[in-house]
């Protein structure tokens, strides 16, 4: 009985760990529909096996500045590809489709959108940290 609470225990800590980070969801069905006249950010990431994707999550992504600005401005999606563990299937084929679908060559690449899903910009890593990635979000309006 002991060892079947641990397995649960430690499925229930796998299902959490590899979840989108805390304020990205990882469903653009959803994120269309709670977009509310908001842009949607596509992360295409390989969150635990790409650098540069890491770089961009500790320079810009985690910081206040950019978590202030895409509460007001923006709904993220991230669209992971990992190499060490597995996304629920309905999720990959998704990531797999939008990658697709907007051409994706490498990570990490930033993908803006209307609320409806329309390409309004694409990014990718640059230094200058949440100022210079806000200021060329802005552009692409």
């Amino acid at each position: 009985m002991k060892t079947l609470l641990s397995l649960i225990a430690l499925a229930a800590l796998s299902t959490s760990a590899f979840a989108a980070k805390e304020g990205w969801m990882d469903d653009l069905a959803k994120a269309k529909a709670g977009a509310n006249g908001k842009r949607i950010l596509l992360d295409f990431t390989g969150s635990d096996w790409c650098g540069w994707c890491k770089k961009l999550d500790a320079e810009v992504f985690s910081t206040q500045e950019f978590k202030d600005y895409a509460a007001k401005h923006l709904v993220l999606v991230e669209v992971d590809f990992p190499h060490s563990f597995k996304l629920a299937e309905a999720t990959q084929k998704q990531n797999e489709a939008l990658a697709k679908k907007y051409q994706i060559n490498g990570y990490p690449t930033v993908i803006i959108t209307s609320p409806s899903g329309v390409k309004k910009g694409q990014l990718g890593y640059m230094e200058g940290g949440p100022k210079a990635f806000i200021k060329a979000l802005e552009k692409a309006k």
